[in-house]
């Protein structure tokens, strides 16, 4: 195959260099378990630097997001508002607790849920609006940060994709009550699993880390507060290996380095797209005033799902793999077998019409340009 028309892949993971060296570390330093001096040094780092009040490793954000429906004692009749436009678990982690899930539209700007949309779902037994930061563009918090204060509801944000994004000044995760990110392969930084679990609310720390542990004060053990551990709660293993976190610390040490390099290819594919934006062609990601862009992922909307499945075809035909994202979760299988089929046609939208194009650290200026020019066949 000829280097003009080598794959370029859709994601490739990035190694910093030192992830297998703190992983010999970890292991030379004699504990692999959970809570070691690598998931330690991490908890450090975000906690300093994005002033969250704690900050608590898991698996993965999934385990996250059930630690949170957890933490709030959400049970069965519960009512969550979330969008359709996100990942299963998103919604699953507190349907596994018995929440009804009331799904909202996304907005007609980007694909974050409607903020304006809100206030109509909230009922008396609404307790949790989970806000999705979709590739890392802030929702609209203000907003709904004042509608959780006028209905005594908890705001859970989903900040799977927004590390190192902010809404205005704050850094997004430091906002809801709690908050939970991912670490997987894909996203800017990464330990090929994993997630964190961010608790702003102080008066979730300690059952926090109760849960964490399989419902045992073993944290507290090891710090001297207790002088022998039991079970005192309802919990799970969610806290991962000091191999995973020591893989993690590699890459958030450098952090400002691929937030760089990401936000520069980032910056080059909206430029050279933006021409067939301006004819009304495409659309390209929307990102308001009052959100920064972490560069976590470039899509562009296209104008139907015939014009999406030709592109994917004709990308592929150049050895380019490009995918399309989310399916909107009111039309799951799932959903349906329980509810009533419902209206979202801006969820329905982006769920055929969104496509996600390569973009990794690594990703050439020459394989760049390669993808733009083949989008711009297809248009012109």
């Amino acid at each position: 195959m000829s280097k003009t028309n080598k794959l370029i892949d859709f994601n490739k993971p990035y190694l910093t260099g030192k992830e297998t060296q703190y992983i010999q570390q970890a292991v030379e330093h004699g504990k692999i378990s959970g809570d070691g001096m690598f998931t330690k040094n991490c908890h450090h780092f975000f906690e300093t630097k994005y002033g969250f009040k704690k900050a608590l490793l898991t698996t993965s954000c999934t385990d996250a997001l059930e630690m949170a429906a957890i933490l709030l004692e959400i049970k069965e009749g519960d009512e969550v508002i979330a969008p359709s436009f996100t990942f299963v678990s998103t919604v699953n982690a507190f349907v596994l607790r018995g929440a009804k899930i009331v799904f909202i539209d996304s907005s007609d700007g980007n694909p974050n849920m409607d903020v304006d949309a809100i206030e109509a779902l909230i009922t008396p037994k609404t307790r949790v609006i989970i806000p999705v930061h979709y590739a890392g563009i802030a929702c609209n918090m203000d907003k709904i940060m004042a509608l959780a204060t006028k209905y005594n509801l908890f705001v859970v944000e989903d900040a799977a994709q927004a590390i190192d994004s902010f809404y205005k000044d704050k850094p997004l995760g430091s906002i809801g009550h709690l908050s939970a990110f991912s670490f997987h392969e894909t996203k800017n930084i990464i330990s090929g699993e994993g997630g964190m679990l961010i608790i702003n609310d102080e008066r979730f720390i300690k059952r926090a880390e109760i849960i964490r542990e399989k419902g045992t004060n073993r944290s507290a053990f090891f710090r001297g507060e207790v002088d022998k551990y039991g079970w005192v709660d309802i919990g799970s293993s969610f806290l991962p290996s000091d191999i995973i976190a020591a893989f993690l610390y590699a890459q958030i040490e450098n952090l400002d380095d691929i937030q760089s390099r990401r936000k520069t290819i980032w910056e080059k594919y909206y430029n050279l797209l933006e021409p067939l934006q301006k004819r009304g062609l495409i659309r390209l990601p929307k990102i308001p005033e009052y959100a920064s862009n972490n560069a976590h992922l470039f899509y562009i909307v296209c104008n139907n799902l015939k014009e999406r499945t030709s592109l994917i075809e004709h990308l592929k035909k150049s050895n380019i793999y490009a995918v399309f994202h989310y399916q909107s979760l009111h039309k799951s299988e799932f959903f349906l077998k329980n509810n009533k089929a419902i209206s979202l046609p801006q969820s329905d939208h982006y769920a055929e019409c969104l496509l996600r194009l390569p973009f990794f650290y690594h990703l050439t200026e020459n394989d760049q340009e390669r993808v733009i020019d083949s989008i711009n066949k297809f248009y012109l």
